[in-house]
């Protein structure tokens, strides 16, 4: 419903390394091309378990940032911003927080393994309960119909939209709703008007999600209707009332296939990591240096490449033929791990130079990132703006506004 918006943010944790950019950053640049796109740095939610280390807060957003411009992030199509530049983002989770019953926060999925996995740190705080109320609003704020999040994040997306259908369902049956909704149809030109009646008839009597279908895209494309109009259609198309807040659909993101230099999954926190500005001659030593199948102690040792780290590197950076390339030659010992190892670092090198090279004009000044922030946190705000004023009218809250 509403535009075609995409939104995804990222916690600012520094530097990023090849599992972000395989896993998230690739998707993001693709995404920009194809959608009008929001990607922000999640500060806010940096707190909610780091809350005491604030200080690293603003270098690592500052790092972050560079990273997605060099990883081709591009601020002439996608609008970059910082979450706590926002105000409203606070705004609309302090209102959002009047009508979420607590139960459904305590049965988010990772509020018990996340508290599991950091069980040396209180969480026992509110920002950390309260934080996918937090991304709901961060979401809904931009009435976002996309959101690029991976399988474990899933739970996130469908409670939002619970929290946009509860929060419409609250606040959508303004007074004199069917009479402004028939208004608003009449206003489609009385051909569109009939057909769009039809449809919705089907989709009411007899559930045809086809005729929603086709009636949500014959809203999306007229031209003539006020936004108010088209958010009353909306919910009228459904047998509902206003729909203020759009409800996002998951946009699902395959799991990278980056693991660290250990087998595990790549981290920083496990030292097994490959950054993204990391230079050549380090890059070179660390995949050198990666451990091999333990079975191959000498170089005339056959080996089993699925017992190697290394080949988990080959399945992102290599074709059909050279892992087959890999396969015969470590099984049969005809080739050496160095020899393995060496297309890995070429493929690895090459991928990193654009990067660095994009990398290096934002270090040597960095009044152009603080520039592209504060073009993004406008932009931004002024979508926050446009949605807050009508949550607040809806809401009670105008005072005249």
């Amino acid at each position: 419903m509403f535009e075609t918006r995409v939104l995804s943010g990222m916690r600012p944790t520094g530097s990023l390394h090849l599992g972000h950019y395989h896993g998230v950053l690739k998707n993001w640049a693709r995404l920009q091309s194809e959608y009008p796109c929001l990607y922000f740095v999640a500060d806010w939610h940096a707190l909610t378990t780091d809350y005491d280390a604030p200080a690293e807060v603003e270098q690592n957003t500052a790092d972050m940032v560079i990273d997605w411009l060099a990883a081709g992030i591009d601020p002439q199509q996608a609008t970059l911003f910082i979450q706590s530049q926002i105000p409203e983002h606070a705004e609309l989770h302090l209102l959002l927080s009047m009508i979420v019953p607590l139960g459904w926060l305590e049965r988010v999925p990772t509020y018990k393994d996340q508290q599991e996995k950091l069980s040396g740190k209180d969480l026992t705080t509110y920002g950390f309960l309260g934080y996918p109320l937090l991304q709901s609003a961060d979401i809904l704020m931009y009435r976002a119909r996309y959101v690029p999040v991976g399988e474990d994040q899933v739970p996130h997306v469908e409670f939002t939209r619970e929290v946009a259908r509860r929060f419409n369902h609250l606040y959508g049956r303004e007074p004199g709703f069917e009479d402004k909704a028939k208004a608003a149809v009449k206003k489609m030109g009385s051909k569109k008007a009939r057909l769009f009646n039809g449809l919705r008839t089907r989709f009411l009597e007899h559930g045809e999600q086809g005729a929603l279908d086709q009636a949500r895209a014959m809203l999306d494309e007229q031209q003539n209707l006020s936004r108010g109009d088209r958010e009353r259609l909306y919910g009228h198309l459904e047998g509902g009332g206003k729909k203020i807040l759009a409800e996002p659909e998951a946009l699902l993101t395959g799991a990278s296939r980056m693991v660290g230099l250990d087998g595990q999954k790549m981290s920083k926190s496990y030292g097994n990591s490959i950054a993204l500005r990391e230079e050549p001659s380090a890059v070179e030593k660390k995949i050198r240096t990666m451990p091999t199948d333990p079975a191959r102690v000498k170089r005339s040792d056959p080996g089993n490449p699925e017992k190697c780290p290394v080949w988990s590197l080959h399945q992102v950076y290599s074709d059909d033929a050279r892992r087959q390339w890999v396969t015969e030659g470590c099984t049969t010992a005809g080739i050496g791990c160095l020899d393995c190892k060496q297309p890995v670092i070429d493929a690895v090198q090459a991928e990193l130079a654009p990067m660095r090279e994009r990398a290096l004009v934002y270090l040597e000044d960095p009044t152009l990132v603080k520039n592209i922030i504060a073009e993004g946190n406008e932009k931004a705000r002024k979508l926050a703006a446009e949605t807050m004023r009508e949550v607040r009218e809806a809401m009670g809250l105008a005072h005249g506004q």
